[in-house]
């Protein structure tokens, strides 16, 4: 059954001892095979260590290009960051740090939302954000749900500076930070929502406040929503996401 929980008959040690002794013995063939060594080469002799030393290596790359084509195929087949990542003894963020963009695939179905329609076109989003980690993970989570142009700036200048030139295409949604340098989210939000041309997108917050008064400030500046930014790395990807299939799967948005 696709996404189901991957489980092993024997524990992650057996695998191991099973790997080691199945790799060392394949090494050392190849090894000997190299330098055509005789099977108990000298002590002092550094041929045959040097090359099972070169073997090993190229065998660490020829398992991490397999390990790459195993999870682009067990994505396509169904499962998800967490099954993957269980599989490799890793949590779902360590599977996605080292194997990014599994299911940006425009032909394929993001496997972890398997509900999801692919859009005509790609959703534009502008992320205004200055914290390049949070920004990070706030572009794979968005990347998972389907094609997304994700422009990212750092402070409100810089976000006018790209709403207003002309030729740019028009966000379907505003991602919104508000402690930023230069002009911050509040000043931001409130240029956005009295300008007449960009008052109709959507903005969302999406911040470490909890601050009444921040809260409270950014619903009066006609926000579409505040989000605090969750702690947990899986609450905070399944915050931006629930955001994302809100504002561009579910709700109607204004033609530009």
């Amino acid at each position: 059954m696709p996404g189901k929980d991957f489980a092993l008959r024997i524990t992650p040690q057996e695998t191991a001892t099973i790997a080691d002794s199945t790799v060392g013995d394949l090494a050392q063939r190849l090894a000997r095979r190299l330098v055509e060594a005789p099977s108990h080469p000298a002590s002092d002799d550094p041929a045959q260590a040097l090359a099972l030393l070169h073997v090993l290596d190229h065998l660490k790359q020829a398992t991490e290009r397999l390990q790459q084509e195993a999870a682009v195929a067990a994505a396509r087949a169904g499962a998800g960051y967490p099954q993957i990542g269980a599989a490799c003894g890793m949590t779902r963020q360590g599977a996605r740090r080292r194997w990014p963009g599994l299911f940006h695939h425009s032909h394929e179905k993001p496997t972890e939302h398997p509900k999801m329609t692919t859009p005509a076109r790609p959703f534009d989003v502008l992320l205004v954000e200055d914290d390049m980690a949070d920004a990070m993970l706030i572009e794979e989570a968005l990347s998972e749900r389907g094609a997304r142009n994700l422009v990212q700036v750092t402070d409100g200048v810089a976000a006018l500076e790209h709403l207003r030139t002309p030729g740019t295409p028009r966000p379907d949604l505003i991602v919104l930070d508000l402690n930023m340098p230069r002009m911050n989210g509040r000043d931001l939000l409130k240029v956005l929502k009295s300008d007449d041309d960009l008052q109709t997108i959507p903005v969302v917050v999406l911040t470490t406040s909890t601050a009444p008064d921040d809260v409270t400030g950014a619903y009066s500046s006609h926000a579409n929503a505040y989000v605090t930014k969750p702690v947990n790395l899986d609450e905070f990807e399944q915050a931006v996401q629930s955001i994302d299939a809100f504002y561009l799967d579910t709700a109607t948005r204004p033609r530009p």
